[in-house]
């Protein structure tokens, strides 16, 4: 791979042949025609006028799939950064006006900008900051305020929630739309996945709404959108204040989003046994929200459900998105009035089918077989999650922070345990399988953790303490094999222990020490060959001289 083909991914694209047009043409109008009915779902779902939902389908998935090594992710419009974008700018605009595009877009910048630069500087790496409960519980959370959202215009209710529960009142043509398109898109994504039944519930919805007089009664539909391309959007500068108020919804779509992309990444490399270039996607995903951006839209991210049907409908590279993006520019410019008479409780249907695929609460039982702390943290995200809307960050932040003060409380508590000689000849927790020592006056420790600043600390309490129990110990057994790293503090601590070792006649023997750890300690002037040291290359030397001195 050259350089040039590392800075432009879309050059290593096989050329057109007569099979593979054939194939990304099919996949990429199977992707096409399911993203411009979600496309104007979602954009409901982030507050902003219909037909940005296009908008987000078309220039954002072409530099995303040009500029990205996971070629077949479908990128533009999605449910939960739609969600993120809707909650983040509540309070500071009126939903669908100018001012909300314009900071809507804003977001789609700033958060643009930022994957750019985390790519270029090589900073994936920060992603991995919020682990997988952490997000299972957020977005399962997301889901449910998703649906909540969905419902009055899925049922047709029209009157407020309390004036609702005091007399309900249903418009009952929306309510059959609602729940007819809710039931037909759920028997076709279960039995028919490939197959364009969203466009085709739609387009049916539309013809019946027209047919039926739909608007005319009262019914909610989409109305009137412009049709053409979307023309340059340059935003107006914003005051300190509200940038100010925006910087913490772009750290959590920027990192929720592309938690998203991740998702259908990974599966896409499995499928094609490659390694998956994380930095060099986000170039690619964060060129495509400012590509949103300066197109009006609002930020955008990788498809999970559109993803699996390219890769489900043939996709093999990124061709097939440069066909389905083909498809939403000729539908934007001949379909649009085709829309106009859609019932707004078909879209929540789209929305609906598209989310309820995320709500999984055998997870929370799933991990707390595995680990109750973690079930513990992803439980409070997802409550979090919940009080603090419309503030959904918060939820993040605080799974986030509650998981890193798990992942430092280990750090500083790692496993240090007495080992003892097991019947199969391995070495075990001498108290846990309940072993006897392995020689008279002997102290044989293992950790199980880097020797660093996070752990010194511990590893000198540990010897210190048995010490002062045992005051009759003459031999320390140190199986170093699992200390793979070792940093300055551990450097100190160790000296300092080995001193005090040879100070009270106590010899120490050190089994397995890795070469970075060895060097480390040489160059701090640590000589293996002082009196009072004994060093093994293996385990089963040491427990020989061990028998040999017995």
């Amino acid at each position: 791979m050259t350089s040039l083909q590392r800075l432009f991914p879309f050059l290593r694209w096989p050329r057109l042949s007569r099979e593979l047009v054939r194939g990304e043409a099919l996949a990429g109008l199977a992707v096409g025609l399911m993203v411009i009915p979600q496309g104007v779902a979602y954009a409901a779902l982030a507050g902003v006028p219909l037909v940005i939902g296009i908008y987000a389908s078309m220039l954002p998935a072409l530099l995303a799939v040009l500029f990205s090594t996971s070629a077949r992710l479908s990128v533009g419009p999605t449910a939960l950064t739609c969600l993120l974008v809707g909650t983040s700018l509540s309070g500071l605009a009126e939903p669908g006006s100018a001012r909300w595009v314009e900071l809507a877009v804003w977001l789609a910048l700033f958060s643009g900008l930022l994957q750019v630069l985390l790519g270029f500087m090589r900073f994936g790496w920060l992603l991995n900051i919020v682990n997988a409960p952490v997000l299972m519980a957020f977005t399962q959370a997301a889901a449910l305020l998703i649906i909540a959202s969905q419902l009055r215009s899925l049922l047709g209710i029209e009157l407020p929630l309390q004036a609702f529960l005091g007399s309900p009142a249903f418009h009952w043509p929306a309510l059959a739309f609602g729940l007819g398109s809710l039931a037909l898109l759920t028997i076709a994504r279960r039995f028919k996945p490939a197959y364009p039944s969203v466009l085709l519930v739609v387009v049916a919805s539309a013809g019946l709404s027209y047919v039926l007089g739909f608007e005319a009664s009262g019914g909610l539909v989409v109305g009137p959108l412009p049709q053409g391309l979307p023309a340059l959007y340059i935003p107006a500068m914003l005051d300190l204040d509200t940038a100010s108020r925006l910087v913490l919804p772009t750290l959590i779509i920027t990192l929720v989003s592309f938690l998203e992309t991740a998702s259908s990444a990974k599966v896409d490399n499995e499928h094609q046994g490659t390694r998956w270039n994380q930095n060099q996607d986000l170039i690619g995903q964060g060129l495509g929200k400012l590509a949103s951006g300066l197109s009006g839209a609002f930020p955008t991210s990788s498809s999970f459900s559109r993803s699996a049907l390219n890769l489900y409908a043939g996709a093999r590279t990124g061709w097939a998105t440069v066909f389905s993006v083909g498809v939403v520019v000729a539908a934007l410019l001949v379909f649009t009035p085709v829309l106009r008479h859609v019932p707004q409780a078909v879209l929540a249907a789209i929305v609906l089918v598209a989310v309820l695929g995320l709500l999984k609460p055998h997870e929370f039982i799933r991990l707390w077989r595995i680990s109750r702390v973690e079930a513990a943290t992803a439980g409070a995200t997802f409550v979090i999650t919940l009080l603090a809307a419309p503030q959904l960050y918060w939820g993040v932040l605080a799974g986030v922070l509650m998981a890193l003060s798990h992942f430092l409380y280990q750090r500083l508590h790692p496993r240090i345990i007495e080992v003892g000689l097991h019947a199969d000849g391995s070495l075990r927790d001498r108290h846990l399988w309940k072993l006897a020592p392995l020689a008279k006056n002997t102290y044989a420790l293992r950790m199980d953790a880097a020797l660093d600043f996070a752990a010194a600390a511990e590893f000198e309490r540990t010897i210190g303490e048995y010490l002062a129990a045992q005051p009759d110990t003459r031999q320390v057994y140190l199986f170093a094999q699992p200390i793979n790293r070792i940093d300055a503090t551990g450097v100190e601590i160790f000296l300092k222990i080995a001193g005090q070792l040879q100070l009270r006649g106590i010899t120490l023997h050190i089994s397995g020490m890795k070469l970075p750890v060895e060097q480390a300690l040489e160059r701090a002037g640590w000589q293996a060959a002082a009196p009072g040291l004994e060093l093994y290359r293996t385990d089963s030397e040491a427990l020989a001289g061990l028998q040999g001195r017995d």
